[in-house]
Order: C-alpha cells, then sequence, then structure tokens
C-alpha cells in the first residue's frame, strides 16, 4: 500500500513532540520501516486554551482571551520549533520530510488521526512514555488513542528502557 501523495514509496506520519520518546521513534521507524518519506506533525494548543482549562480544574472564572495571530502564541512557537527540529533530525537521518502544524481542539490524538485522514499516510508513528498504570487512570496515552482511532496502520515506539 502506498500513499497517494508519494507514488511507488511509502510515507509515514511521525507525532512528533520533541520528546526523547519522540525522537526514538522517529529513528527506529527509520531503520526498521525505511520509508523514504515522512510527514512531521506536531500538534499544539493555543496558551489562552490551556490557561482557560487550567483556570476551568480551579473553580475560578477566567475571561475569554482570543488572539488570532498564531505568531504570538508562545505555545505556537514552541511547536514550530518542535518541527523545524524533527525535521531536521528526520533529514540527517537520510529522509525526505515535511513539516506540518496542527492545532489540537481537543485531544492531541484526535488532531494526528485527523492530520492522518488529509495527509492519508501509509502509517502512523508514535512513541510511548510508557505511563504507569495509575496515571494511565488520569491521564489519556496519545499513542493508545492514535491506535484505537487512527483506521490506518500504527505503529507504537516504547521507551528506550533504563536497563
Amino acid at each position: 500500500m502506498t500513499s497517494p501523495h508519494s507514488p511507488g514509496q511509502p510515507t509515514m506520519l511521525l507525532a512528533f513532540d520533541g520528546s526523547a520518546e519522540s525522537r526514538n521513534a522517529l529513528e527506529y521507524a527509520a531503520r526498521l520501516l525505511l520509508p523514504r518519506r515522512v510527514e512531521i506533525l506536531t500538534a499544539w494548543e493555543p496558551v489562552h486554551r490551556t490557561a482557560a482549562r487550567a483556570v476551568g480544574v480551579s473553580g475560578l472564572h477566567q475571561a475569554e482571551w482570543v488572539t488570532d495571530a498564531e505568531q504570538d502564541d508562545a505555545a505556537y512557537l514552541r511547536a514550530r520549533d518542535t518541527c523545524r527540529a524533527g525535521v531536521d533530525r528526520a533529514v540527517e537521518l537520510g529522509l525526505e520530510a515535511r513539516a506540518h502544524l496542527v492545532e489540537a481542539d481537543t485531544t492531541v490524538w484526535s488532531a494526528i488521526c485527523e492530520a492522518a485522514q488529509e495527509l492519508r499516510p501509509d502509517v502512523i508513528v508514535t512513541g510511548s512514555r510508557g505511563a504507569s498504570r495509575w496515571k494511565s487512570l488520569w491521564q489519556s496515552s496519545t499513542s493508545d488513542g492514535v491506535l484505537h482511532n487512527a483506521g490506518i496502520p500504527v505503529l507504537v515506539v516504547p521507551p528506550v528502557s533504563g536497563e
């Protein structure tokens, strides 16, 4: 199966957040899957939405703060730099890489799945932080959400063992 964007060449979509786990996933997938093309995807959430969620959890009221200019949003700027770092690493590994930023309206995993519908890669690659069972009860797993909702093959690369 090949992506319609790269006839004859498999394409992978790599969820890249700059963490050691996402860097490990990129390097592992480049060795194992031998793709020629990679779509580096970094999901981000606007600062005002993150602040509103934190305030909402505290029970305080937060006035709506919205800016139309992504370039003024610190989260956007960090995501842009993170995505560029992912593209740079992919190029170092000998891959053709394109950068994609996507705003996460609800969850990061849903933003990744929606981007995959548009980009139509052959496989999605994501790292896993290996959260404990207790922590996973309180915090949803991006890799788990992608795995169960993408509708295409997903490679989840576990964290590097400390042993």
